[in-house]
């Protein structure tokens, strides 16, 4: 039995990944502040949500200590971590940031993926295939004016995600994953930021008339294929938009 550990599955590319893996029988178990409108009626029996706020992190701490976790993971065949969620703000120039919106950036972005990754880890055999997608950015890997503090959390992301690769722990396949351009509540939030925040926005006003972004269900789909594929975790940073 596969099982999944999905961060961010209300909405967005979490939403058409959760979707995608109910529609095909798996479990997952969604951690978002909000559930899914729909998904639970439909999968109440292979959908677990837990309402919960990545940013704080007593409750993030409660929810790892306690024996959901593991009493979920315990009887899996393939148990995978998606560390989906992330948030976009603050967006603006240094200097004028709010320090509240850096840390809460910091907590969802970082600081939650890697102890969810932690605990992952802790919680499942080595005997056991496991494995972790970090959803990571093109950000990550250019810097953008406006964007340091979302292009510098991907940026610690997609190094964790290298030193547990040098770590290899026993039947541990991790990949960071750049998924390209989406068409999804992030874009239309970066389309309505002022260009004196965000200077290279025209760009993603152009991505957006030519529609060139990527649909969710399209991505979440090659996510998923690439899951599976023999070539994933053999480059510990990815583009998806770079896969066949």
């Amino acid at each position: 039995m596969k099982k999944f550990i999905l961060t961010g599955h209300s909405r967005g590319l979490g939403a058409a990944i959760a979707a995608q893996l109910l529609q095909a029988g798996h479990s997952v178990m969604g951690l978002s502040r909000k559930a899914h409108p729909t998904l639970k009626q439909r999968y109440p029996e292979k959908l677990i949500e837990h309402s919960i706020d990545l940013a704080q992190r007593d409750g993030m701490i409660q929810l790892l200590e306690s024996p959901s976790l593991k009493d979920y993971l315990c009887d899996a065949s393939v148990a995978v971590l998606i560390n989906n969620a992330g948030i976009l703000s603050p967006i603006g120039m240094n200097g004028s940031l709010s320090n509240t919106a850096i840390y809460d950036a910091v907590n969802v972005n970082v600081s939650a993926a890697i102890a969810l990754s932690n605990q992952f880890i802790a919680l499942t055999p080595q005997t056991l295939d496991r494995r972790i997608v970090q959803i990571s950015s093109g950000a990550a890997r250019s810097p953008y004016a406006g964007w340091s503090i979302y292009c510098a959390t991907k940026a610690a992301l997609d190094h964790y995600t290298r030193c547990l690769a040098v770590e290899a722990p026993k039947g541990l396949k991790v990949v960071s994953l750049a998924p390209g351009v989406i068409d999804t509540d992030m874009q239309a939030q970066l389309r309505a930021t002022s260009l004196s925040e965000f200077p290279m926005r025209p760009r993603f006003d152009q991505l957006k008339q030519d529609n060139a972004l990527a649909t969710p269900d399209s991505v979440a789909e090659k996510l998923l294929r690439f899951l599976d594929h023999p070539a994933f975790g053999q480059e510990p940073c990815t583009d998806l938009r770079q896969i066949p």
